[in-house]
């Protein structure tokens, strides 16, 4: 072989190896990297906002939870409002109601309250709303127990008050019944005489020395037998009543309670039916009798049982 043959020999370039498949493992193996990274970050970025949810809808349940025990608690106030007697079986610190609030309380107070205990929260509202309506009912049957009681002791207030009034109607009737009943009255001034022995007649005022009254007392079948106590009141010209205690004047009563003055008192004995004919009532007084117009009312138990009036000139 020639020396220019092998030159050419020496000279040809060696095979070149082929280097493609490294770069296409490389650029697989970073898509790689990429997808398991956005994978993750994906998957990292779900569970965040998973534990977001979870936490917002947590607290969401914890509010609301919160506002159905404060609406049960309402209810409860109204309760005790409604009706002293229930204030002690709701506020007993060792009572059903106590417990149900006191583990309600602590489940809503616990901001890591899970949607078991949340749930178990719920629960026990429904059991105590149950509660507050059992309560709620009994009251109301209270309520309509009394007012049947009220509407019965208004019946029963309106027959005794009926009764009441019957029977004071009745014993006024009566009352009434047995006050007995002047008539016939005649006014009599006295002119005395002969130092004393004879009387005359007269309606002159100056020679007037007694005032006479005398009447009948009609018969009453209602009355009882016995004395009987009468009361007259004279009146003068001027409207003064005629008193003077040493001639009989005193103070006895109305029918109504008032005082009553009566210038002479007369008692009389009178039977059951039987008329009693010509009372006859003198009134004397020191000084002179006026001019004008004299009246005389009989009063009897204190009611007037007849009036008479006179002119003495």
């Amino acid at each position: 072989m020639s020396q220019d043959t092998q030159s050419q020999h020496s000279a040809a370039p060696l095979p070149r190896k082929n280097n493609n498949w490294i770069f296409f493992a490389i650029i697989a193996l970073l898509l790689g990297i990429i997808i398991y990274l956005f994978i993750n970050r994906s998957q990292v970025t779900s569970e965040r906002d998973m534990a977001f949810m979870e936490r917002d809808s947590a607290a969401l349940d914890r509010d609301n939870i919160r506002s159905e025990y404060d609406a049960a608690l309402a209810r409860l106030d109204q309760l005790v409002t409604k009706n002293a007697e229930m204030e002690s079986a709701i506020n007993d610190k060792d009572g059903e109601i106590a417990q149900l609030k006191k583990q309600i309380q602590g489940i809503i107070k616990n901001s890591d309250a899970t949607a078991s205990d949340l749930k178990k929260a719920r629960d026990l509202i429904a059991t105590l709303n149950a509660k507050v309506k059992g309560y709620e009912e009994r009251i109301a049957e209270l309520e309509r127990d009394n007012s049947r009681l009220t509407d019965a002791n208004l019946v029963i207030g309106k027959e005794r008050d009926s009764a009441v009034s019957e029977n004071i109607g009745l014993q006024k009737k009566v009352r009434l019944g047995r006050v007995l009943h002047a008539s016939n009255i005649r006014l009599e001034p006295i002119d005395l005489r002969r130092g004393g022995r004879k009387e005359v007649g007269t309606l002159k005022a100056k020679r007037t020395d007694v005032f006479r009254v005398i009447f009948n007392i009609d018969e009453n079948r209602i009355v009882e037998d016995g004395v009987k106590d009468l009361y007259l009141r004279i009146t003068g010209p001027d409207g003064a009543l005629l008193i003077n205690a040493a001639f009989g004047s005193g103070i006895t009563n109305s029918h109504d309670g008032q005082t009553l003055e009566y210038t002479v008192a007369k008692q009389i004995n009178l039977k059951q039916g039987e008329k009693v004919n010509n009372v006859m009532v003198d009134w004397n007084q020191e000084s002179n009798y006026a001019k004008g117009s004299y009246t005389v009312e009989i009063f009897n138990d204190g009611y007037s049982i007849g009036k008479e009036t006179i002119v003495l000139k």
